[in-house]
């Protein structure tokens, strides 16, 4: 593999337009063809309509953000836990001496006696003990699964990004096509 590139990218399914279920925007080609459907009744109506799925694409948008900012932190957790769940393996033999975090910027020194344990936080305050293989074995997995879902949020990102700029499009042409139906209107 090229560099930056990881196992998650690979499995990407290229044909999935959407691994969330965001609604493809459809693109208006032919305007006259379009505004001359029956649930098309005014240029007012149909901008209105556009203009709240637009809306609602920023909100799909801001909630993948939110999305991928807590994995971006999450990789570095995980990977950071699993360096020491290594060194935990490697050293097995003697005391390790080593820094814990307590608070931002506030660490403390410890020595960790030889130990075939380690106490992993899950979240929401659920902290369990599991030996060094366990603990490495679940950590890799859910390097794995995060990179995974990363690269899935990064792909409805660009998706979610291609349906503002379609409807945006769509808005202007119908626009557009309002003005002019209401300049020849008033010319004839």
């Amino acid at each position: 593999m090229e560099d930056g590139e990881n196992k998650a990218d690979v499995e990407l399914d290229k044909e999935k337009k959407s691994y969330a279920g965001i609604p493809e925007a459809e693109f208006v080609d032919d305007v006259d063809a379009f505004m001359a459907r029956p649930e098309n009744e005014s240029a007012d109506k149909v901008l209105q309509t556009l203009d709240e799925n637009n809306s609602k694409y920023k909100f799909m948008e801001y909630n993948l953000f939110s999305k991928r900012r807590r994995l971006k932190e999450q990789i570095p957790d995980l990977e950071r836990a699993l360096e020491m769940v290594k060194k935990l393996k490697k050293d097995n033999s003697q005391e390790l001496e080593t820094h814990f975090l307590l608070s931002e910027q506030v660490f403390a020194k410890a020595i960790i006696p030889p130990t075939d344990k380690v106490c992993l936080w899950l979240g929401a305050n659920v902290m369990l003990e599991y030996d060094l293989d366990e603990a490495h074995k679940m950590l890799t997995e859910n390097i794995e699964a995060a990179k995974k879902k990363l690269s899935y949020v990064e792909h409805d990102l660009d998706f979610v990004k291609d349906q503002f700029t379609t409807t945006e499009v769509n808005m202007a042409r119908i626009y557009n096509w309002e003005v002019k139906r209401r300049h020849a209107a008033k010319s004839t």
